[in-house]
């Protein structure tokens, strides 16, 4: 039986370096952005809550960027079904990252799924695909906070993360659960 990770807060995020659309890498350790990276992983071109989701987080791109937060989409689709979904979502800002290896996907807590065919909008599933998760890392590394899900519902919503992060940045608020002691 394979052992899910479970990322920790306050303690290194797994590498993540990935092709994006357009050219160039998403490569978090070599340039993290000023306050955190959201990464925001996402299941693919077949799943249209998510592209429901990614048409939201292209709206707040720069409301993000005013607060130093850097979004990026990933998916383990490739080039091709992602630059679909950066399409159907009108992304003009927002930087599609694709070609997810799903060790890496697995690295970092997101559960995997297998193809159920055709969903209800007509797109195959990938043989096998990430479920959805969104981690807001620190410059150095860390993990701020994470979010992890078996399903593509109820996904935390962009606007209260906006909220969040103001009330982080005006009280110094720190990473939660990072107890590893025993209980």
């Amino acid at each position: 039986m394979t052992t899910l990770n479970v990322l920790i807060p306050r303690q290194p995020v797994p590498a993540l370096d990935v092709p994006l659309l357009g050219g160039g890498r998403f490569d978090r350790a070599v340039s993290p952005a000023l306050t955190f990276d959201l990464i925001v992983f996402y299941r693919g071109l077949h799943c249209p809550l998510c592209a429901k989701y990614l048409t939201e987080l292209e709206r707040l791109h720069d409301d993000f960027i005013q607060r130093g937060v850097r979004p990026v989409a990933i998916s383990s689709d490739n080039a091709e079904r992602a630059a679909a979904m950066a399409q159907k979502v009108n992304a003009r800002k927002l930087p599609f990252g694709h070609d997810l290896p799903l060790a890496v996907a697995r690295a970092w807590g997101l559960t995997i799924s297998t193809s159920r065919g055709k969903t209800s909008i007509g797109i195959d599933e990938p043989a096998l695909f990430s479920e959805p998760g969104l981690f807001l890392v620190r410059p150095d590394g860390t993990l701020y906070w994470g979010s992890t899900q078996t399903m593509p519902f109820a996904r935390p919503h962009f606007d209260e993360i906006l909220g969040a992060l103001d009330f982080v940045a005006k009280n110094d608020y720190p990473a939660r659960g990072e107890y590893l002691g025993p209980v």
